[in-house]
């Protein structure tokens, strides 16, 4: 089998208060020496996060150390380390219930991170060379809660505003989208001009239900035509 490497990248940033995941790809050169080097700065204030959130916890008398995590996760270790650890010590049953009861974002153990404002995440991957693509546009649409009201519809009116930053693309195959919802990602990305990517969005033990390439019970195929247009802007 041929496999066709990119390099990419996928940024947690906020946007309006929202959370917001940005796609960096990157289809001709490697990002710059100036790109990696702020990366290393967000993966320096993950740590530092890591280690509040491990002081969070503790105060609720769960017994876990940053020693555990970053041995799930290594140097990108986060919630879903955190989540599997609090499993393996039956503090929790589920990964589901982890996040409900202590990680998520209205949960008791949650801990504030330093996020990058999507604006500057867009400029950044721009600068190093790369298409900056929103990710699962799914998960945005919930949060907007899709309103069509006065004939426009909010999601529309979000990603347009996403576009005026320099956003490249959107992210229409997902293994979290349905047909229908491949159908009207697609549609929004013809009508705002922006091109189109897809991923699996595999994430190893973290979402075990998700295959590399082939999303969840063989849900998702990406035509090849995407990247063929892609390489092509």
């Amino acid at each position: 089998m041929n496999l066709d490497l990119i390099c990419g990248i996928e940024i947690s940033t906020r946007f309006h208060a929202r959370s917001v995941h940005l796609l960096g790809y990157f289809f001709h050169d490697p990002p710059t020496q100036e790109f990696r080097e702020w990366l290393l700065g967000l993966q320096r204030s993950r740590r530092e996060r890591n280690l509040r959130m491990i002081e969070r916890l503790r105060s609720f008398n769960i017994d876990i150390s940053i020693e555990e995590v970053e041995a799930k996760g290594r140097s990108l270790a986060g919630r879903p380390h955190f989540a599997r650890v609090l499993i393996e010590k039956g503090y929790v049953t589920t990964t589901e219930q982890a996040f409900r009861e202590y990680l998520d974002e209205s949960a008791k153990g949650y801990v504030e991170r330093q996020e990058v404002i999507l604006h500057e995440g867009i400029a950044r991957v721009l600068a190093a060379g790369g298409v900056p693509s929103l990710a699962h546009p799914i998960r945005v649409s919930r949060q907007v809660e899709r309103r069509v009201r006065d004939g426009h519809d909010e999601l529309a009116d979000t990603v347009a505003e996403m576009r005026e930053m320099g956003l490249r693309a959107i992210e229409a195959y997902h293994s979290d989208h349905r047909p229908e919802d491949v159908a009207r990602y697609l549609d929004l990305a013809r009508r705002l001009k922006l091109a189109v990517t897809g991923g699996s969005d595999f994430h190893g033990a973290n979402k075990p239900r998700v295959e590399l390439g082939r999303g969840v019970e063989g849900n998702l195929s990406v035509p090849k035509s995407v990247l063929d247009d892609l390489r092509a802007m």
